[in-house]
């Protein structure tokens, strides 16, 4: 039996429980998760929603195609080219391994290209404002994923700030 992972598409707002009735029926899938940190106040909220919208990959063989479409809240497999869109089992790693590390993650649509990279870009920026040194260091994190045309982007910034005593660090030198 040769398992491929497809694409399906459910209804608004179905993700989770499509991945619950398809792992009910021993069916493998995987809705990848997003860890969104909110801030009201001074309280500090994680909610987690489905990356994709409406997306949930399955890995199946072709006979259980037709049970992945009698599953409630599932509209249809997302086609390419007449059939339905097969994912790399290295793109679906990928995604597990960049939602398990990153949160806050956006979504970007591109055109579908057959090369995959991975790529990651750093931006210092160094403020200084009179007895204060500031390096702050934001750094987006992308991931490629051809097949489905989207690219991840992780967005981390780093903030670490020192107040230097120009005068103290004079006298530290001179004795």
């Amino acid at each position: 039996m040769n398992k491929k992972w497809h694409v399906i598409y459910t209804k608004s707002l179905c993700e989770k429980k499509v991945a619950t009735l398809l792992s009910r029926k021993k069916i493998e899938n995987y809705c990848p998760i997003n860890r969104i940190t909110t801030i009201k106040g001074n309280k500090k909220k994680i909610l987690l929603e489905p990356l994709f919208p409406s997306f949930v990959f399955v890995c199946i063989s072709d006979a259980e195609m037709a049970t992945v479409r009698q599953t409630s809240s599932v509209i249809n497999f997302i086609y390419w080219l007449g059939a339905p869109a097969v994912i790399q089992n290295a793109e679906i790693e990928n995604v597990r391994d960049f939602t398990e590390q990153y949160s806050n993650i956006s979504l970007e649509k591109i055109n579908v290209n057959n090369n995959g990279i991975v790529r990651f870009i750093s931006e210092p920026h160094i403020g200084i404002n009179t007895n204060m040194i500031m390096v702050s260091v934001t750094s987006n994190f992308k991931l490629l994923l051809p097949s489905l045309g989207y690219l991840m982007i992780a967005e981390i910034e780093k903030s670490t700030s020192d107040i230097f005593n120009f005068e103290l660090e004079r006298v530290k030198m001179v004795s």
